[in-house]
């Protein structure tokens, strides 16, 4: 087998990406656009199936119906009790497309779970498309991350032992031209230009950021990043608890949000524009080869 660093390189495609992405398109909504949200899960549930993936679905009730969490599994063949997440959500607001939020994390992480098939692994690894990230209402900020929030549970209910949690949040909105702005409070300096990927983590967590940080060098790849580590869960920066990782944080489970930082950077953020077009497939396959890097070191490829 070649060294899993060219391999890497050399087999991450943009534009599988970008066909993920076309394939996911659209508002997919428990309310506006349910059949579509449905369909959305079976799309990720059929690519898990066609790379050799044991795939359950996780159901946890909201609002008196039924949703679900896709979950692949490749079982660990040395310490299989100890789990690898990735996960992206793959619900939309009620308005938009969603190319960006969050179709293009589920395009990465499949394309990851795509990559890593032909590897076994040490540890049990998970790729996870998530429902219900968005807010239930539009003026409630904490309504949010229902699915995650059952998923978390549901881990510390069954003692997964996790040795961390990927979540791709909005991973394909940058460039050289692209206004970059910041949180107020966030005590480290931002770039001005939006053309980096943002790596936000809780004190906890600090080994996964530092991790995501020698997978850009040791696969080398040429992506500019930024690196938070808030205190506690991020009660004191709500912006840094604004998806998926943040009911891991609150179960105690170390995670991190990867992220092109949406509305701080990108015009089209929950809005009708939010399309395929505006995005950059070159900086989104540059986010995966990262992402695969730590989940390959994560998981530990067994010999």
């Amino acid at each position: 087998m070649m060294d899993s660093d060219d391999f890497l390189k050399n087999e991450i495609s943009p534009d599988h990406i970008r066909n993920h992405i076309e394939a996911l398109e659209g508002v997919r909504h428990p309310l506006a656009a349910p059949k579509a949200l449905e369909l959305a899960a079976d799309y990720i549930s059929d690519v898990f199936r066609s790379l050799d993936y044991d795939v359950a679905d996780h159901s946890f009730p909201d609002n008196g119906r039924l949703f679900r969490n896709v979950i692949a599994t490749k079982r660990g063949c040395h310490i299989p009790h100890e789990r690898v997440v990735v996960l992206a959500h793959y619900d939309t607001v009620a308005g938009s497309p969603g190319a960006d939020d969050n179709a293009s994390g589920v395009a990465v992480m499949l394309e990851i779970a795509r990559v890593l098939a032909r590897f076994t692994f040490e540890r049990t690894l998970h790729f996870i498309g998530v429902s219900l990230e968005e807010n239930e209402h539009d003026n409630k900020p904490c309504s949010g991350t229902r699915g995650s929030r059952a998923l978390a549970l549901h881990a510390r209910e069954n003692g997964w032992d996790i040795e961390g949690v990927l979540v791709l949040e909005s991973v394909a909105y940058a460039g050289e031209n692209v206004v970059q702005t910041k949180p107020a409070g966030v005590p480290v300096l931002i770039p001005e230009v939006g053309n980096f990927i943002a790596i936000v983590g809780n004190e906890r967590s600090k080994k996964l950021i530092d991790g995501f940080a020698l997978a850009v060098e040791r696969y080398g790849v040429d992506l500019p990043f930024a690196e938070l580590a808030v205190p506690g869960n991020g009660e004191l920066l709500p912006d840094s608890r604004r998806s998926d990782h943040a009911p891991f944080w609150d179960e105690g489970f170390k995670a991190i949000m990867v992220t092109d930082t949406t509305n701080f950077r990108s015009p089209h953020y929950h809005r009708p524009t939010d399309t395929l077009d505006t995005l950059n497939m070159e900086f989104a396959a540059k986010v995966c080869c990262a992402c695969a890097g730590l989940t390959l070191d994560m998981a530990r490829v067994a010999l």
